[in-house]
């Protein structure tokens, strides 16, 4: 059998929305201009910002400390994006597989396919001459210094494991989480101690961030060389909490309500914000973003929370993808990074079976955008945004060629790789090590490898479909070996337990876990930053960003 992999070029006309765009001279991509209608609304992208010392010896990159700072204590002023005028949007046959599950669960085009706003004219050979200038030469030189916000249920996984894949492929470092955890002590605030080798100094320097945590500028920056790329994912909100309802069915917001309906009806009385893990049940985008995510639709100076919201994430990060578009997302990032197509193909990690998704009617879908306001105004802002910078940077034209490309590459890959090509049941999955954690009530699907591959093409594969936690688990092996090895003795010395079954059993396990770190990190850093206060560091910040 020929696996070779082969490349199809299509000359198919764009219906990419046609949008205009302007230049942010601090970052690599445009954000809008404020129109006529929105002058009270500015992004000070020239202001300059204030550079807190931080007296830390475990400050890394003191170089990164003033622009730090600024993200998390200086929130300028950005237009939200909430009004909508009518202009294009792709049509039916561009959307993609996630585009068109979501119509299936209820929604509309419309509200997945966010209507761009008419702008003022820009001009478009700034932007070039601004990437040539940043690139120096005119080969583009792939970026390996990257930052991931990882947000829960966007698709987040299988980015992880399309940055895992690469890094591993060029021997590069990450910044994983400390004594082998598979979270940097989500929900925790990021700090810098959470890495492992960073205090310890292990590691001279790191290349790739990308586990879960909750974002904090000025502590990644410590981690994190200077020339880091900053990046995230967002997905439609409504679809999200579909999602999230499903997986975290057991914590204390969702387990007394018997739907999603029944819980949006009583939010405001099942919802304590003080409960552990209940973050997860409101404005969740938010609350990963390292923002206060307990605010109400109704409050009085909403609009101007979502506008500083917005000017914050704008400043922190490079590039916003979504979810929706995920095909388009990654041939920008590959175009931000400078990466090859290979570099970015990937098969759906952590993804649930089509029996556990619940279709949602209109009421339920406009109750989710009022319950979770914040996140749809960030979404809604960085939907519209995410068109100026295709086109800024990839083009309308190009776009569908790689998106083709990209396409094919993946179903020869899925033809190669995959027995039947497809995602199955986690029941059906052969290998015990390639299955992926089944967690709260959805059924995650994996992969069985094609056993009629030679031993090199299987190894590729198989990084393929490795879900997070065993690929994390390796990487930190790979990296660290000497620290894995005593953490095994360590876990044989535990007596083993009977396996258990049940789903819901599992579900407590996991959150027990959850406690469990994060009782480890009150105990194991209160000292260290009482140590670090007395050396004249400032006061760990209040763990919330103030919008």
């Amino acid at each position: 059998m020929d696996h070779s992999l082969s490349f199809f070029t299509s000359d198919r006309p764009t219906r990419l929305p046609l949008l205009r765009f302007t230049v942010n001279k601090q970052q690599l991509f445009p954000t809008i201009i404020p129109g006529d209608d929105d002058a009270e609304f500015s992004l000070q992208v020239q202001q300059d910002v204030r550079s807190e010392p931080t007296g830390s010896s475990l400050n890394r990159h003191p170089e990164n400390a003033g622009r730090a700072e600024s993200s998390d204590n200086i929130l300028r002023t950005s237009d939200s994006g909430s009004d909508t005028k009518e202009g294009k949007v792709p049509s039916q046959k561009f959307l993609s597989e996630k585009q068109r599950n979501n119509a299936a669960a209820g929604l509309t085009t419309d509200e997945t396919l966010i209507r761009p706003r008419n702008r003022r004219p820009a001009n478009t050979s700034t932007l070039l001459s601004f990437i040539n200038n940043a690139n120096s030469e005119t080969t583009c030189r792939p970026k390996s210094h990257i930052v991931f916000l990882k947000t829960h249920k966007t698709a987040s996984s299988t980015i992880l494991n399309i940055l895992y894949r690469y890094g591993e492929r060029r021997n590069l470092t990450f910044a994983l989480p400390l004594d082998k955890h598979s979270q940097l002590f989500y929900p925790f605030f990021f700090a810098s101690h959470f890495v492992e080798g960073f205090s310890s100094r292990r590691v001279k320097e790191f290349n790739i961030m990308c586990n879960h945590m909750r974002f904090k500028k000025y502590e990644v920056a410590k981690v994190m060389p200077g020339d880091s790329f900053y990046f995230s994912v967002l997905r439609n909100p409504v679809a999200m909490m579909e999602s999230i309802f499903t997986y975290y069915k057991s914590i204390q917001a969702f387990h007394k309500t018997n739907s999603l309906d029944d819980f949006l009806k009583t939010s405001w009385r099942n919802y304590n914000s003080s409960v552990t893990n209940n973050h997860y049940a409101h404005n969740i985008l938010a609350f990963d973003f390292g923002f206060d995510n307990n605010v109400a639709a109704d409050a009085a100076d909403f609009e101007d929370r979502v506008s500083r919201v917005i000017a914050a994430i704008e400043r922190d990060f490079h590039l916003i993808l979504i979810s929706e578009y995920f095909d388009e997302s990654m041939i920008l990032l590959k175009h931000a990074l400078c990466w090859s197509l290979e570099d970015v193909v990937s098969f759906k990690l952590n993804s649930r079976s089509e029996r556990t998704r619940r279709q949602l009617s209109s009421d339920t879908v406009e109750e989710i955008k009022k319950w979770n306001a914040l996140d749809w105004r960030i979404y809604q802002h960085f939907n519209n945004t995410f068109w100026y910078k295709v086109n800024s940077l990839v083009g309308d034209e190009q776009m569908t060629r790689e998106v083709s490309q990209l396409r094919e590459l993946q179903d020869e890959l899925a033809n190669t790789c995959l027995k039947d090509g497809r995602a199955v049941e986690p029941s059906q999955i052969k290998d015990a090590a390639l299955k992926p954690f089944q967690y709260g009530a959805a059924v995650i699907q994996g992969y069985n490898l094609n056993p009629h591959i030679d031993q090199q093409t299987r190894a590729r594969c198989e990084r393929l479909i490795t879900p997070e936690l065993q690929y994390t688990e390796r990487l930190y092996t790979q990296q660290f070996p000497e620290l894995a090895a005593k953490q095994r003795r360590a876990t044989r010395k535990i007596p083993s337990r009977h396996q258990r079954s049940n789903r819901s059993e599992i579900m407590g396990l996991a959150l027990a876990k959850e406690a469990f770190q994060k009782l480890f990190v009150r105990r194991k850093f209160f000292n260290l930053k009482n140590q670090e206060v007395s050396k004249g560091s400032p006061p760990a910040a209040d763990n919330r960003r103030r919008i």
